[in-house]
């Protein structure tokens, strides 16, 4: 419970809104379906469908929150040096992310017990 307040205290620093520990899981998990993110990654997080699609689940929320807005900073056709990362599937998906919905999945994918994480 206390990794998910700070999960939750992190994210209302990231969007400077005050949401509880229940609403980023609610939250995060319904931007988790709606932008149909289990169809590469699996409905867990952690059991991708292709073995080359990284395991989310317990991964460190800023990680994947940084990784998500290098796709989209890739996509957008930002130069090399503005740390991009070039996925034709991931840019696109990235893309259609507003920073709300990349703040709520990636706090809750890190909430997540995986063989990344570190809960107890």
């Amino acid at each position: 419970m206390q990794k998910t307040v700070l999960l939750a205290a992190t994210l209302l620093a990231w969007t400077g809104t005050a949401w509880a520990a229940d609403d980023v899981k609610v939250v995060g998990e319904a931007a988790w379906k709606k932008f149909n993110c289990a169809s590469c990654h699996g409905a867990d997080a952690k059991t991708p469908l292709n073995p080359d699609y990284p395991i989310l689940a317990g991964q460190h929320a800023d990680y994947l929150r940084q990784s998500l807005m290098a796709y989209q900073r890739g996509q957008a056709g930002a130069p090399a040096t503005a740390n991009i990362r070039k996925n034709a599937v991931m840019g696109a998906m990235a893309a259609s992310l507003g920073q709300a919905d990349i703040d709520s999945i990636s706090v809750w994918l890190a909430s997540l017990p995986g063989p990344l994480s570190t809960h107890k």
